[in-house]
């Protein structure tokens, strides 16, 4: 009796998912941006007896507020989660520029919830517009409130906005935690108030995502007075309204507020203010005259 061979079909192997190509690419990723960084750029003795090219593993760790064991997984591509929080803080302790931080962000599958990230949506023509409706202050901002680029009057407004982080520059964050521009603000509880139920108003439409929920979560660690609004449950709509500002280089100025909105939606908007009368104007022509000796122009968050 004749035994016949059993015909196999060698098996193909499986394609490795998409996620399991990241992991690797982040991890890859993250031990070239470690180890080209010297321990005296972030401020860490070098040692005599460091063989590690760069900074080590625990060093990052150290500095990114995480445990080294997690570190060392994320570096050898385990299927662990990473949150935006640890995120933005592995692309701070890294000194990630920010085509380097948006590939972390891309790579790990998170969306990034800095305002410092470049906003597609701000265009030269864009910066030009903002750059002619001067002496007008002028700034466009997205729904979340960050400011994306500004012109010269705006930028001297209610405080010099130059020396703000770029990840600071949120009219929520700074009505409520910036000294100089809540003292620019003449009605300045008012508009807290009226800014919060905005906000929780505008947030209806963006409970999940990451960069809303980290805001809210600052405002309610860094201003008592947010919190307090926000447990009104106040809830109102965008409109034009009369505003008073006490400007530290020219005094008071009256202005009527108008959003012009780029979306159909409550998105992105060109934010203007119009002089309500000849003195405020005057005093405006003035503003312009100082931020433009100062040597400012339109300022995009990058």
């Amino acid at each position: 009796m004749t035994t016949m061979a059993r015909e196999t079909t060698p098996r193909t192997p499986e394609a490795p998912r998409d996620t399991d190509v990241r992991r690797h690419e982040l991890a890859a990723f993250l031990r070239s941006r470690r180890e080209r960084i010297a321990p005296e750029q972030v401020g860490l003795p070098r040692g005599r007896r460091r063989r590690t090219p760069g900074l080590r593993r625990e060093e990052v760790a150290q500095l990114s507020a995480v445990g080294v064991t997690w570190y060392t997984w994320l570096e050898q591509a385990r299927d662990i989660q990473v949150s935006v929080q640890v995120l933005d803080a592995l692309a701070r302790a890294l000194l990630l520029d920010p085509s380097e931080r948006a590939h972390l962000f891309r790579l790990a599958g998170a969306a990034d919830p800095t305002p410092a990230t470049t906003c597609p949506s701000v265009t030269p023509a864009m910066r030009a517009l903002l750059e002619q409706v001067e002496p007008f202050p002028a700034c466009l901002q997205n729904s979340r409130y960050d400011i994306l680029a500004h012109n010269r009057t705006y930028g001297l407004l209610l405080c010099d906005l130059d020396t703000v982080p770029p990840e600071d520059r949120n009219c929520m964050l700074l009505s409520y935690t910036h000294a100089e521009w809540q003292s620019s603000i003449v009605h300045l509880e008012e508009t807290q108030r009226l800014m919060a139920a905005r906000f929780r108003a505008t947030m209806a439409g963006h409970l999940t995502e990451p960069a809303w929920k980290m805001l809210l979560d600052r405002l309610h660690k860094e201003s008592p007075a947010f919190r307090t609004a926000w447990d009104r449950h106040e809830v109102v709509s965008h409109r034009s309204k009369r505003k008073e500002f006490r400007n530290r280089h020219v005094g008071r100025v009256t202005v009527d507020h108008t959003d012009l909105w780029l979306t159909p939606g409550t998105g992105p908007r060109i934010v203007t203010y119009v002089p309500a009368d000849e003195e405020s104007r005057e005093r405006l022509e003035r503003l312009q005259a100082i931020a433009l000796s100062k040597g400012t122009g339109p300022q995009p968050v990058v």
